[in-house]
């Protein structure tokens, strides 16, 4: 998560508090809201077909549906639940603050939503991929300890940063688990994406390798396409243990 200069940056950062927080807008507009609803719908179709089981749970549990959910609210499930809690931010944040958050059990959702003529891709990350894609599964205490635990390994990893990126790259990111179902979708920046969701499942020329940590920490990726590689799961303790592997 390399943070731009500031000035290239699309979120307003002038109101932030020093961890880079800032509160929800209180005011979305029609046009806003309609955007949510067209992406919401589209991507929870997908879901129930494509994503785990998981995943679909968190969407009904936390009561995720044609609006652009209140922070607030969702908090106040999600905490009874795994201890998380989610925290509006402007936009892209630095890597040190953003692991110290989910070391902590807070997850940074951009507070800013795309617009219309965007809904298929967007550069930087907004409300609906970080608040859709990846809430959800916080829910899930596996799920859930891992995110922290890999907040935690992140923060120790200094120069070794990389290696571990990859893993939240091709684990919250872009990740695949199979199930009794078939393959199924657990990343993030799949679920919120239904051209990536298609590719995915049934792409031609892609590569769905089992998961294997030390595998994924010496595979490169590329941000501005479709992958061409995914990884596999098997059960998500797999998670929880790869947060723990030492990298060389």
């Amino acid at each position: 998560m390399n943070l731009a200069p500031l000035e290239n940056l699309r979120g307003n950062y002038e109101s932030m508090a020093s961890d880079w927080t800032v509160p929800q807008h209180a005011d979305y507009s029609d046009e806003n809201q309609a955007v949510w609803r067209l992406l919401v719908e589209r991507q929870t179709a997908l879901a129930k077909v494509h994503a785990c089981d998981e995943f679909v749970q968190g969407l009904k549990t936390l009561g995720i549906g044609d609006s652009i959910p209140n922070f607030d609210v969702v908090n106040a499930r999600l905490e009874k639940l795994t201890g998380w809690r989610v925290v509006g931010v402007p936009g892209l944040i630095p890597d040190a603050v953003f692991y110290d958050h989910l070391a902590h059990r807070r997850f940074p959702v951009t507070v800013w939503i795309r617009t219309r003529a965007e809904l298929d891709y967007l550069v930087e990350p907004d409300l609906f991929h970080d608040f859709f894609g990846h809430v959800p599964l916080l829910s899930n205490p596996v799920f859930a300890d891992y995110m922290q635990l890999y907040g935690q390994r992140a923060l120790e990893a200094g120069a070794k940063i990389d290696l571990l990126a990859r893993l939240y790259w091709y684990t919250v990111e872009f990740g695949l688990i199979r199930t009794p179902a078939g393959l199924k979708i657990y990343g993030a920046g799949i679920l919120s994406s239904a051209a990536e969701v298609k590719h995915a499942i049934a792409g031609d020329g892609v590569e769905r390798l089992p998961f294997e940590a030390a595998s994924v920490m010496r595979r490169p990726y590329q941000i501005d396409k479709l992958q061409n590689t995914y990884f596999v799961l098997d059960d998500f303790r797999q998670l929880f243990e790869a947060a723990q592997t030492r990298v060389a």
